[in-house]
């Protein structure tokens, strides 16, 4: 069929031009809005600056095809054939181009906003300065594709092949990056502030300069990457693989990276405030220095003594225990937790809620911290809503009172500075008000047995030191009473005091405090 066939049965009222054969056809600047003109063959075709807005091109072949300048808005192209076809400045917004073959195309400064491209090939396809706003990438195959400048604000790139591509200053912002494939892929200067890159595999990925701020890469894998100057303030970076990712100065001000393996990476002129040193691996890692100044401006620097990261970083949290010989059940586990809240709300601190293993006869509260300054307080307050409290608390203020006084073989500016340390975390227990916190205790709760139960408080430093603060005599024993004599027995086997650690034991679990601190 023939250009003027075409146009003179638009004009009359049809719109059914189905599987034809449209080869090498001139149409350009014809207007066939809404027009049937699925399963034909466009191929080598001139569709330039025509008007197909909400055509349907279903299964249509129009490889090489020019749509430059086109209104494709609105229109189906579901399975369409458009290697290599020229779609520069089209208009593509809200089009269906799902499985659509888009290899090679030419889509420079084409509008795609709202597209659906789910499972579609754009493989090696010119996307430059593209707009695609709100549009569905899902499983899209992007691989060695140019999208420099272009706009993917809210984009769904979720399972997407971005394998090689370039998408150097692209914007990026809030995309949905979920488990996309970035190997190699180069996102300088790129803007994925806020992006879920969760699972993302961006081994060798070029992220130099780029805007990771308040970005999800939790579980991703950055091996090899370079992060040069790469802002990652804010950004989540939970289990993350960064082995031999190059580090240099970039910005992790405020970002969460616990359990993420950096091993082999470069560290140095890193900006790390606000971020816990612990819960990272550094096996292999470099680091000469660390900016660990609020603005990022070097006003508070941490130079490296030694070549081991392990000097300042730790793959081991500073803990609390508190083990409770009894099983936690369901009014004890209310009872706790609004206990507390009433506690944090009464003192202004407690450390995060604690992590709870319960067994068959005893509980484990695990209180995971940030600093190892924290151990004291969080413990001194943790155990108030438990009977052996006193008991607890009376061992380690005693054990606060006693370390000043005692001698230390080391210089006297470092005897100074410990012993200043000893003091500040002593005026912090002080100051928490006990006699108000136990009246802020539910009378209910004194009475269940679990809070009675004989208790064991283990304090964990970053340097993985333990110092068992206090160990109930009682604790694991449950004697089996057959006859009064044997009542007797048992209860004088259990009648002995709890010894505290000795203060030598006391002084090098303090003097194992994180080094940023001393």
């Amino acid at each position: 069929m023939k250009a003027e066939d075409v146009l003179k049965q638009y004009a009359a009222g049809s719109r059914e031009f189905s599987a034809l054969d449209l080869r090498e056809i001139n149409l350009g600047g014809a207007n066939l809005s809404g027009a049937d003109l699925s399963g034909a063959d466009l191929s080598v075709a001139n569709l330039a600056g025509a008007n197909l807005s909400h055509a349907d091109l279903s299964q249509t072949n129009l490889s090489v095809t020019k749509l430059n300048g086109a209104n494709l808005s609105n229109a189906k192209l579901n399975g369409a054939k458009l290697s290599a076809a020229n779609l520069t400045m089209a208009d593509l917004r809200e089009a269906k181009l799902v499985q659509a073959e888009l290899i090679k195309a030419e889509l420079t400064r084409s509008d795609l906003s709202g597209a659906d491209l789910r499972g579609a090939n754009l493989s090696n396809a010119d996307l430059r300065d593209a707009k695609l706003r709100y549009a569905n990438l899902s499983q899209t195959n992007l691989s060695r594709a140019d999208l420099r400048h272009a706009i993917l604000t809210e984009a769904n790139l979720e399972q997407a092949n971005l394998t090689s591509s370039d998408l150097s200053s692209t914007d990026l912002t809030g995309v949905d990056l979920n488990h996309a494939e970035l190997r190699q892929t180069n996102l300088s200067r790129a803007n994925l502030q806020g992006a879920n890159l969760s699972g993302a595999n961006l081994r060798w990925a070029d992220l130099s300069g780029a805007n990771l701020r308040w970005a999800d890469l939790s579980g991703a894998k950055l091996s090899g990457a370079n992060l040069t100057g790469a802002d990652l303030s804010h950004a989540t970076l939970l289990n993350a693989t960064l082995v031999h990712v190059d580090l240099t100065r970039a910005n992790l001000a405020n970002a969460d990276w616990s359990g993420a393996d950096l091993s082999g990476s470069t560290m140095t002129g890193i900006k790390l405030h606000g971020v816990s040193p612990f819960g990272i691996k550094t096996t292999g890692a470099t680091c000469r220095w660390i900016d660990l100044s609020q603005n990022g401006d070097q006003s508070q620097i941490y130079t490296f003594a030694t070549e081991s990261c392990q000097e300042y970083f730790n793959e081991m949290p500073p803990i609390v225990e508190v083990v409770i010989d009894a099983r936690l059940d369901t009014d004890a586990n209310c009872a706790l937790a609004v206990t507390y809240q009433q506690v944090a709300r009464q003192c202004g601190f407690l450390a995060p809620p604690p992590e709870i293993e319960a067994h068959l006869r005893r509980t484990t509260l695990t209180f995971r911290l940030e600093r190892d300054e924290q151990l004291l307080i969080a413990a001194y307050v943790a155990i108030f809503p438990f009977e052996d409290n006193k008991m607890t608390q009376q061992t380690l203020m005693d054990l606060l009172h006693q370390i000043p006084t005692q001698k230390l073989s080391q210089d006297a500016g470092k005897i100074q500075q410990f012993q200043q340390l000893v003091t500040v975390l002593s005026q912090q227990v002080q100051q928490v008000n006990a006699v108000k916190l136990l009246q802020s205790i539910p009378i209910a709760l004194k009475k269940m047995t679990f809070f009675q139960a004989p208790t064991k408080t283990i304090l964990v430093n970053s340097n993985n030191q333990r110092l068992t603060l206090y160990h109930n005599p009682k604790f694991g024993k449950h004697p089996i009473v057959t006859s009064q004599s044997d009542q007797v027995l048992n209860a004088l086997n259990q009648i002995q005091s709890f010894k505290p650690p000795s203060l030598e034991t006391a002084i090098e679990f303090v003097k194992g405090f994180h080094p940023g601190l001393m």
